[in-house]
């Protein structure tokens, strides 16, 4: 199996996002939506932004923001990524100025199908179905028809993902990468720093 890589979500200070690089993540993801409790400011995210180090990916994350905004904060940010987490058409989001990720729910066979077919140049991110929160619910992704799509092209694995049973959702699913947010923490917007090595350590074991 090729190396997994790591992403670690929903990080709301630079402190959190340290702790994230030293346990060996690949990437981490900011939010900006400003219902989630996740929720990072501009100013704030370009603070935690600049203390993240070079070859570490910064992700952006938005639901239902206008591409104008979204460029905006890759640009006042440096934002390696655009995660599309709403009703977007990632057609409409070419400008956004970074490469774009887009979360997708599989609930039907309809909707694999769908996945697969999507532009190659979009990455796609399998979540859990949850039309109000949109993320970081700790709800598990259907494994079985995430490898469906796994099988057809790169995908990143998220939903509900834990140091307990992050290995088994790789040998299912086999993604490219993984998420995760609740999953390594101790409240909303909190890391829990053991959580976050004992997550990598899962992923790194396989």
């Amino acid at each position: 199996m090729n190396r997994v890589r790591i992403k670690i979500c929903g990080i709301t200070n630079a402190g959190d996002a340290a702790a994230a690089v030293r346990a060996g993540a690949d990437a981490i993801g900011m939010v900006f939506w400003a219902a989630s409790p996740r929720a990072l400011a501009r100013h704030d995210a370009a603070v935690i932004a600049r203390g993240v180090p070079p070859l570490i990916m910064r992700v952006g994350v938005f639901v239902n923001e206008t591409p104008e905004a979204i460029a905006a904060c890759v640009g006042e940010i440096g934002l390696h990524a655009v995660q599309l987490h709403g009703d977007e058409d990632a057609a409409d989001y070419r400008s956004a100025g970074a490469p774009l990720i887009r979360a997708v729910s599989l609930v039907t066979d309809a909707d694999v199908a769908r996945a697969i077919a999507m532009p190659v140049d979009v990455t796609l991110l399998v979540d859990a179905h949850d039309p109000v929160r949109k993320g970081g619910t700790g709800s598990t992704a259907s494994w079985a028809r995430a490898a469906v799509v796994a099988a057809a092209r790169p995908i990143i694995l998220a939903g509900g993902l834990t140091p307990e049973n992050v290995s088994d959702a790789i040998g299912d699913v086999r993604p490219w990468a993984v998420d995760v947010s609740s999953g390594v923490e101790s409240a909303p917007g909190v890391k829990d720093v053991g959580k976050m090595e004992a997550f990598v350590a899962a992923v790194r074991s396989l």
